[in-house]
């Protein structure tokens, strides 16, 4: 391939013009990059047209993040810096915030607010705003998880402060109930786990769930009560 240029009537090959090589090599031609310099080609290009643009970051502020916090009239808030607790009927909880965001009190609202403007900031806004709102209503109304045991001989019992299930091993399974958990035990199959703290709630029942799958054939296992689990289809016999 070649190009023209119209101030001067020459073509040059543009395999030419991507080699740095042949960009240096002597030549007879009046070069329009160079003029007639010894034959070598020296660049017009002023300094003063190289420039950077630099683009501002601008990030959208999260549906989630801006929503206020409603503080119930038995729950109470300490603010310091970037540690926040509450404290309510049911119990104490305690976050630490990064630097990306912070809390302010308005009245008997709490909202999350970013301190700068980066992607970071952005995730950060919307993850603490729901870490803060479960605090709030954790120890204000507590969480609960609700689990059901499917299968023949599968049940559960209580000794004191120790979970048994019987879950087709050889031997009963025994799980210590972390403190600030209460587990209860309906018609031997059901499992109830409540509490203050959702994370520590949630941990605790896919513990017991993670013994026994449920699996896709019979259904049979620990599932949560709400859990849709998709069946498949299992061998067809030999047909006559």
């Amino acid at each position: 391939m070649y190009l023209r240029f119209a101030s001067r009537s020459h073509w040059i090959k543009t395999s030419a013009l991507r080699s740095p090589i042949a960009a240096l090599a002597p030549t007879n031609l009046k070069s329009i990059f160079f003029g007639e310099r010894n034959g070598f080609s020296m660049s017009n290009v002023p300094v003063n047209r190289v420039g950077f643009s630099r683009k501002t970051i601008e990030c959208k502020e999260s549906r989630i993040g801006k929503q206020p916090i409603e503080v119930p009239s038995n729950v109470t808030i300490t603010l310091g810096g970037q540690d926040l607790k509450v404290k309510g009927p049911l119990g104490e909880l305690s976050l630490v915030y990064p630097r990306e965001v912070k809390v302010d009190r308005e009245d008997s609202f709490l909202r999350v607010r970013k301190t700068v403007e980066t992607r970071r900031a952005n995730q950060m806004h919307g993850l603490f705003r729901t870490l803060t709102d479960n605090m709030v209503v954790g120890v204000s109304k507590g969480f609960e998880k609700k689990l059901q045991m499917v299968g023949v001989g599968y049940r559960a019992a209580l000794e004191g402060q120790v979970l048994v299930l019987s879950l087709g091993f050889s031997h009963p399974v025994r799980m210590t109930i972390p403190d600030g958990i209460k587990v209860n035990v309906e018609e031997n199959t059901r499992i109830t786990v409540s509490g203050y703290d959702k994370s520590a709630i949630g941990q605790f029942a896919a513990s017991i769930r993670k013994w026994r799958p449920p699996e896709p054939y019979k259904g049979k296992g620990v599932k949560y009560v709400d859990e849709v689990i998709r069946r498949k289809e299992g061998k067809a016999g030999k047909k006559k």
